[in-house]
């Protein structure tokens, strides 16, 4: 883990109320695996969980949304930010000439662009199911190399791509093909619906999960997430240290 204070290269609003942080890094940069997450500091306030949107030589980009006065100062920010990170457990890339699906919505989108370069460098085959509210929701798919992977496009009022949502998206592909993994990362309702699939198909599924969290590292314990490793008992574990990835089968979430 490190802390830098690094330059600011560009912090641009994409849509109403999305934003690209692109930042020049001279240590953390190495050492990010694809899911993995900063704390960005943010004026008096306690500090920002950001998603890694992608990693390029020196430079690491972050995709967020602003929800409240937090994100909304960073959204200000021109010159310079503090990191703290990369922090949590990423996703596996660590697969090669694997079939892989990979279904992603909201602002689960974030950590997807550089997964997707990892698993691309290992010769995986790629489906992405790329979900949002509407097309401006995915303005963010502009920034994609999308060129060597199987590409479906979802929104909830069919303003691009299908009309319909991931989870039915992603239920379609399956009964068609076959796969050895499936990663996802997005709304709570949507994972769930994901992970399901994944199981009733038996195919090994990482989920990226979201959590409130105020340190990052373990300290505040605001970040519980409920796992069953024998499907009776309940234990709590961190979505900063544990995760935010996790293997699917575990979460209790998929019995809600």
């Amino acid at each position: 883990m490190f802390l830098e204070d690094c330059e600011i290269v560009e912090n641009k609003k994409i849509s109403e109320d999305k934003y690209i942080l692109k930042i020049k890094s001279k240590e953390a940069f190495k050492h990010i695996k694809a899911g993995q997450f900063f704390m960005l500091k943010s004026s008096t306030y306690l500090r920002r969980p950001i998603s890694v949107h992608y990693v390029s030589n020196e430079e690491i980009e972050f995709y967020y949304q602003v929800k409240g006065e937090g994100t909304k100062y960073l959204s200000t920010l021109k010159e310079r930010v503090n990191i703290q990170g990369p922090l949590g457990n990423g996703f596996d890339t660590n697969i090669n000439n694997k079939k892989v699906l990979i279904a992603a919505g909201g602002m689960g989108i974030a950590p997807i662009k550089l997964l997707i370069e990892k698993l691309t460098n290992n010769n995986n085959n790629i489906t992405l199911v790329m979900g949002g509210a509407n097309k401006y929701a995915l303005n963010i798919m502009e920034r994609f190399n999308t060129n060597n992977i199987n590409l479906h496009i979802v929104t909830d009022d069919g303003s691009v791509g299908d009309k319909c949502n991931a989870v039915e998206k992603t239920n379609e592909i399956i009964k068609k093909e076959k796969f050895d993994i499936i990663y996802t990362c997005g709304p709570t309702i949507m994972m769930n619906g994901i992970i399901k699939i994944a199981l009733a198909n038996n195919i090994l599924c990482y989920a990226s999960l979201e959590r409130r969290m105020a340190c990052g590292v373990n300290a505040c314990l605001g970040c519980n997430v409920e796992v069953s490793y024998d499907n009776k008992t309940v234990v709590l574990k961190k979505a900063c240290s544990d995760g935010p990835v996790f293997d699917a089968k575990y979460l209790w979430i998929k019995n809600e």
